[in-house]
């Protein structure tokens, strides 16, 4: 799916009644790749979808922490969900895109590769992350979903910064 430069959660299809959704055993899921892996996110916590453009480098930072943005007089950082999942550094190029979340009271962007589309899924559909040797990046997961021919990862943003969001003013 192509997305606009910028494209607010509200204006996204579907998302009349996520209330009723959620309540009705349904959860709406915005879905995305990071290389050839299909990930979802919760729909209700996605604010806005961005194309990348450049960050500013803050010192002293995780190695997922690509920088910030300045979005609508906010600073925003950005995160590079392939490096937090042990998948290497993102060549960011204009195909790339940031989802920007909330995390508590945090905003943050999650710089991926591609959006695809969004879920609407059973509670049925959902299955249990198996359990593994200790896989860093299923600790991030909630669930597991098939969707068509593909398997999505649902990952739950709250677990991936569980101990809260790095600190931007901190670093600065």
């Amino acid at each position: 799916m192509s997305m606009p430069a910028t494209v607010s959660a509200s204006a996204l299809p579907a998302t009349a009644d996520r209330a009723g959704a959620l309540l009705g055993g349904s959860q709406e899921v915005l879905t995305f790749t990071i290389g050839d892996q299909n990930y979802g996110l919760d729909l209700l916590s996605v604010r806005e979808i961005r194309a990348w453009t450049d960050v500013t480098p803050l010192p002293n930072t995780p190695p997922f922490v690509r920088g910030v943005i300045n979005l609508r007089g906010a600073v925003v950082p950005i995160f590079d969900l392939r490096v937090r999942l042990g998948g290497g550094v993102t060549q960011a190029t204009s195909a790339n895109v940031v989802i920007v979340v909330e995390i508590g009271s945090e905003s943050v962007g999650l710089l991926v590769d591609t959006v695809s589309d969004i879920l609407a899924l059973d509670a049925s559909a959902l299955q249990p992350v198996p359990a593994t040797a200790a896989d860093e990046e299923h600790t991030f997961l909630s669930a597991l979903a098939t969707h068509e021919d593909r398997m999505v990862a649902l990952l739950d943003v709250n677990r991936l910064f569980s101990r809260g969001v790095p600190s931007v003013s901190a670093a600065a």
